[in-house]
């Protein structure tokens, strides 16, 4: 199977339920980049309609592929290697297209559904029917904006923590890697 991973920033949830844009991370970059290569997404969309935004990512990946730093930490050129800057999910979503032939089948995360359509191995029967590549979108500020998720094929249950007080707030990038790992280990 196909899988490509996409970093939203745009359209993204505010603490209000507003509409907002939240900036790109060095460490979001870096480890996500890591995570996507180590489980063979075939690249890792850091979505945001922010030129300076763009900037600032091709300058890290730009550093990351000289030959100083490549020699010095090949690994993580590899990974980052994989990246590929979209301003929104429609264009990397034709860019899927463009490389597959087919539409990619839209997965999205989050603790904040009203309702999921299942687990990691539901979602890898249904690919299999479908035979389509894997778009999976994680949102990053208080999660994907409704007009994202209400379009997606398939929301995946929620990673649900163990403290007894109920506490369940992990990063994203601790998210992308629990999520990497159960899909893959589904296949």
């Amino acid at each position: 199977m196909n899988m490509y991973l996409g970093l939203i920033h745009h359209p993204i949830l505010g603490r209000e339920e507003q509409i907002i844009t939240t900036s790109v991370t060095n460490m979001d970059i870096h480890d996500i980049a890591r995570s996507a290569r180590t489980f063979n997404f075939k690249k890792y969309f850091i979505v945001t309609p922010v030129i300076k935004q763009h900037e600032l990512v091709q300058s890290i990946l730009n550093h990351w592929n000289t030959d100083v730093e490549n020699s010095y930490n090949p690994d993580r050129s590899s990974a980052l290697s994989f990246i590929e800057l979209a301003n929104t999910i429609d264009a990397a979503k034709e860019r899927i297209k463009e490389i597959e032939g087919v539409d990619p089948y839209i997965v999205v995360t989050g603790a904040n559904f009203d309702e999921f359509s299942g687990n990691e191995k539901s979602l890898r029967e249904k690919l299999q029917v479908d035979n389509r590549p894997m778009f999976l979108l994680f949102g990053t500020g208080w999660g994907l904006h409704a007009s994202v998720t209400d379009a997606a094929d398939f929301k995946l249950d929620p990673i649900v923590g163990t403290a007894e007080d109920g506490y369940n707030h992990l990063s994203v990038r601790s998210a992308v890697a629990i999520y990497c790992d159960r899909i893959c280990r589904s296949l």
